[in-house]
C-alpha cells in the first residue's frame, strides 16, 4: 500500500488509500477507495481539528469539493505527541482520480492554520495504462 505524507507546522497528515474492489462496480462506471488517515501532532502546542476541505478530482478533471466541520462527526483535540486516526471513503465515476485537501486547526491560544493533506492517487486496477 503507498502511504502519503505532509507535514505543516508540526501537525503530519498520512493518507493511505485502498480500493475496494467488492464495493465496486466497473461495469456500471462505480469505483470506491477507502482512505485512513492519522494525524499526529509533532508540535509543543495543543491543536484542534475544526474544519476540513477536500478537492476530488477524477479521471476527466471534474472536481468535486467537500466542506464542513470536523472529520467523521469529530472534531478531534491533539496535544503534543497525540494522534487521531480515522477511515472514510470516496466514490468515483471513473476509475482513477486525486484527492487532496486541507484541516483548519486551531491552537490553544486560538490561532488557526491550515494542515495540508498531501495530494494521494486513487487507482484502480481498471485504470488503462499505456506507454507513448
Amino acid at each position: 500500500m503507498t502511504q502519503y505524507s505532509a507535514t505543516t507546522r508540526g501537525v503530519r497528515i498520512q493518507v493511505t488509500p485502498v480500493f475496494l474492489d467488492d464495493q465496486s462496480d466497473p461495469d456500471e462506471n462505480d469505483f470506491m477507495w477507502a482512505y485512513t488517515v492519522e494525524i499526529a501532532n509533532l508540535s509543543e502546542k495543543t491543536v484542534q481539528l475544526t474544519a476540513r476541505t477536500w478537492k476530488i478530482i477524477d479521471h476527466h478533471g471534474v472536481t468535486h469539493v467537500v466542506q464542513g466541520p470536523g472529520v467523521v462527526g469529530e472534531q478531534p483535540i491533539l496535544r503534543e505527541g497525540d494522534s487521531f486516526t480515522y477511515t472514510s471513503g470516496c466514490p468515483l465515476s471513473t476509475p482513477s482520480g486525486l484527492m487532496m485537501g486541507s484541516y483548519l486547526m486551531q491552537t490553544d491560544d486560538g490561532e488557526t492554520f491550515e494542515a495540508q493533506v498531501p495530494t494521494f492517487s486513487l487507482d484502480s486496477p481498471f485504470e488503462i495504462r499505456s506507454v507513448n
